[in-house]
């Protein structure tokens, strides 16, 4: 397959038909709960499944009507096309001229993939070998300090996608760890998580992956460069040089080779990225080292896997069952269509406790868009203002405000059917797991239906009976959800997972018409920071805007 680089514009959703009758029926009056009272097999349709996820949207506000047009303004503006292209390496970010290959990443080596003139997926699987080369000696051992001890503790340095990724990813499938390596991640500049690590570690026996894909990220740099005066401290007591330190202490990843053998990196001891990947759909990639430490690489090819099943699943199934179709399309009838303006991540499961976060990147930082890919403002809404927290926690921080506030907030819950099933296992582990599904299930319902919830169950309820004194008993309901289930969280279902809501967002993008593979929205913030900090190290009259310049005063000030 070799696909060259041009330049494409495809059909515009908004001028669709079918975006006017989404609007006039947006108008009317949804209620969740005479959808279903109207519709005793509501549950049965409006649902889809593939691979180990099983998706529930009964409870959105929605109905055939809705439906049918959500999936022909799909069709308006080219879906399959735009779909087809993304796989297949034509120049979908626009705005920086060129691919955006996250997929060939999970692509198995047997694959074809040429995009002008380069080999994809010979690179990628050159960088995944270096991947398993370099993780198979840190974990066997074979890797050594300065001192020459084996490394007991690895510190990922990156922030953003270099961060949140790996983060997310190591967490959720700790359980498949088999190594006495502990994988840590620093991300804030301001040096606080890093130096609360150093006063626990070992510098004889940690390494140091600096993760950045310009390599001339601040955040990421001061960290290393703090990283690397701790370890000179120690060494120059064992004779140990700067050079064999950052030969023996630090791996590079990046797409800037050059700036990483001006830092210091050994060549060997470099791995790559393309400018084809953004940061936030990098975890793949040489990014996931962290992840190939501590779980192995026959399970970070696992991971790859099942991206790479949804992958399939994107670009073959049916859109009326197409889970990324669905979800992106549903994410767009509330946002742009029923003006929900936020939407909460809801993990119930402890292991995925970073996916609200790393979504919230995904997201917002994909779709937080206003113009469109030909540089036209935006008269309609686009991405919501997301956020979210595990299930279980977020009951009792936020979730009154679901229940009883003023906004609507539409939600997902996600849960994992199976987990602690060996009868071996510890029956309480088991009962704690039912809990939490039940919990799961529960929410999902009370969103739904309010008050009428408990009516349905227990008629003498005295929740379902408020008087008018007693208002502040009242739950509204008609918040819309969807339900996600896994068959079991494995790094395959993982895989899945990620990859679902990767593709969620080009869904997004593309009825949206804007571009989900740029961030320029956080360049200008980091240009200014560096003026600021200028002026601040200078101690000259700052020339900025009264506000900006007393509290520069006010620091000075404290500084001296």
């Amino acid at each position: 397959m070799n696909a060259i680089n041009d330049h494409k514009t495809y059909s515009s959703a908004r001028d669709s038909e079918y975006w006017s009758q989404l609007q006039q029926l947006a108008e009317q009056s949804w209620s969740i709960a005479e959808l279903f009272a109207q519709d005793d097999s509501r549950a049965q349709r409006f649902q889809a499944q593939a691979g180990s996820l099983y998706m529930d949207y009964s409870k959105q506000c929605i109905d055939e009507s809705v439906l049918e047009r959500l999936l022909s303004l799909a069709e308006s503006c080219e879906l399959s096309t735009r779909i087809t292209d993304l796989l297949q390496g034509a120049m979908v970010n626009t705005s920086e001229q060129r691919a955006a290959l996250h997929t060939a990443l999970r692509l198995p080596k047997s694959a074809e993939l040429v995009v002008d003139e380069q080999d994809v997926v010979r690179d990628v699987h050159h960088s995944l070998q270096q991947v398993e080369r370099l993780s198979a000696r840190i974990r066997n051992g074979t890797w050594r300090g300065f001192s020459g001890k084996a490394i007991t503790d690895v510190v990922n340095i990156g922030v953003g996608g270099s961060d949140l990724g790996p983060l997310m990813a190591t967490a959720a499938l700790d359980e498949w760890a088999d190594t006495d390596i502990i994988v840590h991640f620093v991300s804030n500049m301001d040096g606080s998580q890093l130096d609360n690590l150093l006063k626990r570690l070992d510098a004889e026996t940690t390494l140091f992956i600096i993760s950045s894909k310009s390599f001339g990220t601040v955040d990421t740099l001061s960290n290393a460069q703090t990283a690397l005066s701790w370890l000179l401290a120690t060494a120059t007591l064992y004779l140990g040089s700067q050079d064999s330190v950052l030969r023996r202490h630090f791996i590079g990843i990046s797409a800037n080779s050059a700036k990483m053998t001006a830092w210091g990196i050994h060549p060997e001891h470099q791995l790559q990225l393309w400018e084809w990947v953004g940061g936030r759909f990098s975890l793949w990639s040489a990014i996931g080292l962290a992840i190939a430490i501590r779980i192995g690489m026959p399970q970070f090819r696992a991971l790859l896997a099942g991206a790479h099943s949804m992958d399939q699943h994107f670009a073959s199934a049916d859109f009326k069952d197409n889970l990324p179709v669905l979800l992106g399309l549903l994410a767009v009838w509330n946002s742009t269509f029923l003006q929900i303006h936020a939407h909460t991540v809801l993990p119930y499961d402890g292991r995925l406790e970073y996916l609200p976060s790393y979504l919230t990147q995904l997201e917002m930082e994909s779709n937080g868009k206003s113009v469109t890919h030909e540089g036209r403002h935006i008269d309609y809404d686009t991405c919501p203002i997301l956020w979210g927290e595990i299930g279980s926690n977020a009951q009792h921080a936020f979730y009154q405000l679901l229940h009883q506030g003023t906004q609507h907030v539409s939600c997902d819950f996600i849960a994992c059917v199976r987990h602690y099933s060996d009868e071996a296992r510890n029956t309480s582990l088991q009962h704690q797991h039912e809990l939490s599904l039940s919990n799961c299930l529960a929410q999902s319902r009370v969103l739904a239906f309010g008050n009428a919830a408990i009516a349905k169950v227990d008629a003498d309820s005295s929740t379902t009976d408020i008087s008018a004194t007693d208002k502040y008993k009242h739950y509204r309901g008609n918040q819309p959800s969807t339900t996600l289930l896994l068959d079991e969280l494995t790094p395959h279902s993982l895989g899945e997972l990620i990859a679902l809501y990767e593709h969620k967002v080009y869904v997004m993008a593309s009825i949206w018409d804007v571009n989900p593979f740029d961030q320029w929205g956080v360049e200008m913030g980091k240009q200014m920071a560096e003026t600021v900090y200028q002026a601040m190290q200078q101690g000259s009259a700052a020339a900025f805007d009264s506000s900006t310049n007393q509290l520069l005063k006010h620091i000075k000030q404290l500084f001296t």
